[in-house]
């Protein structure tokens, strides 16, 4: 049974277009009504070409993804990728280790570099090699280029120390050349040419070589405060000059030590007219005497040394003659 609704209407409601009680008592029975028809059921989700775009994105995706994965497990593989690097390089506690051949394509900032023991160190390029140090302002203090045709070093001290690190065997800066070696030892076939003065406690040669000291245009001084000492101890000893050969001492003596001392191409002096009697006389008593063979060495004032027959006093003075051309 459908149980009875009144509804009061007001008379507002009577106007044009309002719903009448019999038309809202209709429409409410209606509605009141059991329902005997089926529910419709609506599908949900995506059919159609939306379902299949869909999938082929999804498949797209993963193959884009599997793909990706090859190429990564390729690129580990190719680069050898490890725990402890990559290649041949190798990250360690004491840093970064390169072995075999490394190109370096732009600048390379490190602190050192040292190659393993039992290998050497090579630095190679195409050009030039140049290694630069600097302060803390950027500025450049000292280069080494090593280039095809020279090797060049700029800075305010070079120096080349021994294998331990302590002797300095050459440096030079702007005021000197020092050599720290033991032995210096030139094995050019023209010696050593010097511009200049050369300072230097001991002189000597190879054994079983000649020393050789020259001057081929201008004159060869010797000097020492204290004095030159010459020694051959297995040879002879040697001076030769063109003009003129000056032994000179200030304060001491000149000692020539020797068990032969030669003086050769000694002029041969000439007698003067005043003794030239005295001396003809003589000869004509002793003309049956053996040859002369004994001399005497004359001195000039000027220090220039001649021979002069010997006799039983000196005859000095009577071959003075050279003296006045010398």
């Amino acid at each position: 049974q459908m149980d009875e609704k009144w509804i009061i209407i007001s008379e507002e409601d009577r106007r044009p277009g309002a719903m009448t009680r019999e038309q809202y008592i209709l429409a409410t029975q209606q509605n009141s009504l059991p329902r005997t028809e089926h529910p419709q059921f609506y599908p949900v989700g995506i059919y159609g070409w939306r379902k299949r775009c869909l999938y082929f994105f999804v498949l797209l995706l993963l193959v884009t993804m599997i793909v990706n994965l090859a190429m990564t497990i390729w690129i580990l593989k190719v680069m050898n990728f490890t725990v402890d690097g990559m290649g041949n390089l190798r990250v360690t506690k004491k840093g970064i280790r390169l072995e075999g051949i490394s190109e370096f394509l732009l600048p390379l900032y490190v602190k050192e570099i040292h190659s393993r023991k039992d290998s050497p160190l090579v630095l190679q390029s195409d050009r030039n090699v140049t290694v630069n140090a600097r302060n803390h302002m950027g500025q450049l203090t000292g280069q080494l280029t090593v280039g095809a045709d020279a090797v060049e070093a700029q800075c305010k001290r070079f120096e080349v120390r021994a294998s331990d690190g302590g002797k300095v065997l050459f440096s030079a800066d702007e005021d000197e050349i020092v050599i720290g070696a033991d032995r210096l030892k030139v094995t050019g076939t023209e010696g050593a040419v010097f511009g200049h003065s050369v300072e230097t406690p001991h002189i000597r040669a190879e054994p079983s070589q000649d020393l050789k000291l020259e001057s081929p245009t201008r004159s060869l001084v010797m000097e020492a405060p204290r004095g030159v000492q010459v020694n051959a101890a297995a040879g002879d000893l040697k001076a030769t000059c063109r003009k003129e050969l000056h032994l000179h001492s200030t304060e001491g003596e000149i000692f020539l030590n020797a068990d032969t001392i030669r003086l050769g191409n000694l002029p041969m002096g000439s007698f003067s007219s005043s003794s030239s009697s005295s001396f003809s006389s003589s000869s004509s008593t002793s003309s049956s005497a053996p040859r002369q063979t004994i001399y005497e060495l004359c001195a000039c004032p000027n220090g220039k040394l001649y021979l002069s027959p010997a006799g039983a006093g000196s005859t000095c003075q009577s071959s003075s003659n050279i003296c006045l051309w010398s």
